[in-house]
C-alpha cells in the first residue's frame, strides 16, 4: 500500500505577514503590485516580438507543412496570452485565444484558410497600437474575430 504525503508549503507573502514584525496585508499587496508593473515593460516586449512572430509566420506551401506553421502560429498566440494577461490586457488575450480555438479546432486533413492567421495576427497589431480610451473600436476588432469564430469553427455539441 502506497503512502501518500502532502508537504504544505507556505508562500512567501504568507511568510512575510505571519512572521512577527511582518508586514501588512495592505503593504504586502503594493508591494507586489509595483513588482508587477515593474514588468509591464518587459512584457510588452515579449507581446511585440510575438506579434511580429505572427506576422513573420509563412503559410504552409501543402498538408504536410500546415501542422508544422499551425504550430509556430499557435506558439506566438499563445505567447501573447502569457505575457498581456498578468496586466488584464483582455482585448489581445481574446484575440489571441481566438486564434488558437481556431487552430485547435481545424481539421488536420484539410487545408486550414491561412487568412485567419493573417486577419488575427493584424488585428492583434491594431489593439496593441490602438489607445486603451478607443473601447468601442477594440470592441469592434474583437467582434469581428468573433464573427471569423463562428464562421470557422464546427458548432459545439
Amino acid at each position: 500500500m502506497a503512502v501518500i504525503t502532502h508537504a504544505r508549503k507556505k508562500s512567501n507573502l504568507s511568510r512575510m505577514i505571519d512572521s512577527p514584525g511582518g508586514v501588512s496585508v495592505g503593504v504586502a499587496l503594493a508591494q507586489a503590485r509595483a513588482n508587477i508593473e515593474a514588468k509591464r515593460a518587459e512584457a510588452m516586449a515579449v507581446v511585440e516580438t510575438q506579434i511580429a512572430a505572427l506576422e513573420a509566420v509563412t503559410p504552409p506551401t501543402g498538408l504536410e507543412d500546415q501542422a508544422f506553421r499551425l504550430n509556430e502560429a499557435y506558439g506566438a498566440a499563445n505567447a501573447v496570452i502569457d505575457a498581456a494577461s498578468p496586466f488584464e490586457l483582455l482585448d489581445l488575450c481574446s484575440a489571441a485565444s481566438g486564434l488558437c480555438d481556431l487552430i485547435d479546432g481545424a481539421p488536420a486533413d484539410k487545408a486550414f484558410d491561412w487568412r485567419i492567421v493573417t486577419v488575427h495576427a493584424r488585428s492583434l497589431r491594431l489593439l496593441q497600437t490602438l489607445p486603451i480610451e478607443e473601447t468601442a473600436a477594440r470592441a469592434t476588432v474583437l467582434d469581428s474575430l468573433r464573427m471569423v469564430s463562428r464562421r470557422k469553427l464546427p458548432p459545439a455539441d
